[in-house]
């Protein structure tokens, strides 16, 4: 059964915007990060499908409003043709598999991801060498990987991170490309979805005004970014997630309690 946005109780639908506002925020300060956000958020009240479907028309939204103005965005595009390629795929398995499937385990997977994430802006130790020495093989596991955690949890940075920072990609080649990821997940996952029946147009057209939240928080933010240090935001960001990485482990406990 499709849950609308309008259907759900005012305390939620008041989270469900905050949601939107400060995962915008985000994104726009840091050129990433939106559906990291807004998902767990979401999810805490909510199962992680519902969110999802709740965060698909906002994140589409930013993803292209990120993309507009991007500089050197089509050789970036070129350049890792590949890795998008095997998103594409990851993306459409991962819709499918969300489809199908008892969304609660992705509680779970939702919160790994969300580790993972913190887990690969801190490290020292990522397998330069390795990817280095097999390009091909890399971008594609790591991208077909990507996918479907993007169509199963909507947390797909928490893995291409890894590929980027890895190979000491430029923010300038990294962000056109990673919104571009985000955006065809969000495709993958609105045509799976809306045959499954869990994405109709009147769901799709209640959660407008999430993505204009979305849309105007993220211009604040990009205006904000010259004026803060990004550091501050990653920190804040990066407790944020902690948080609610701890908040979806011990919802999945219950979950298997009760």
């Amino acid at each position: 059964m499709v849950t609308t946005l309008f259907e759900l109780d005012l305390t939620v639908i008041v989270l469900v915007f905050g949601a939107m506002a400060l995962a915008g925020l985000v994104h726009g300060s840091l050129g990433l990060g939106f559906p990291m956000v807004a998902t767990p958020i979401v999810a805490v009240t909510l199962d992680v499908r519902t969110a999802i479907i709740l965060t698909l028309l906002p994140t589409i939204t930013v993803n292209i409003a990120s993309i507009v103005g991007s500089k050197g965005y089509v050789d970036s595009l070129r350049r890792y043709r590949v890795l998008i390629g095997a998103v594409i795929v990851g993306s459409v398995l991962g819709a499918w598999i969300l489809a199908i499937a008892d969304p609660s385990p992705f509680r779970l997977a939702l919160a790994l991801l969300v580790l993972l994430f913190l887990w690969t802006s801190h490290a020292q130790r990522l397998p330069r060498e390795l990817f280095r020495a097999q390009p091909l093989a890399a971008m594609l596991t790591l991208g077909v990987a990507a996918g479907i955690s993007a169509g199963t949890t909507n947390v797909m940075v928490a893995v291409l991170i890894i590929y980027f920072l890895a190979l000491d990609v430029a923010r300038s080649q990294m962000v056109p490309v990673l919104n571009t990821c985000f955006m065809i997940g969000k495709v993958s996952q609105i045509v799976i979805l809306s045959l499954a029946g869990f994405v109709t147009l009147t769901a799709a057209l209640e959660t407008t005004p999430l993505a204009v939240t979305a849309l105007v928080s993220l211009l604040i933010g990009q205006r904000l970014r010259d004026h803060i240090p990004v550091e501050t935001y990653r920190k804040l960001l990066h407790v944020l997630l902690a948080i609610l990485a701890l908040i979806l482990l011990v919802q999945f406990g219950n979950d298997i309690i009760a």
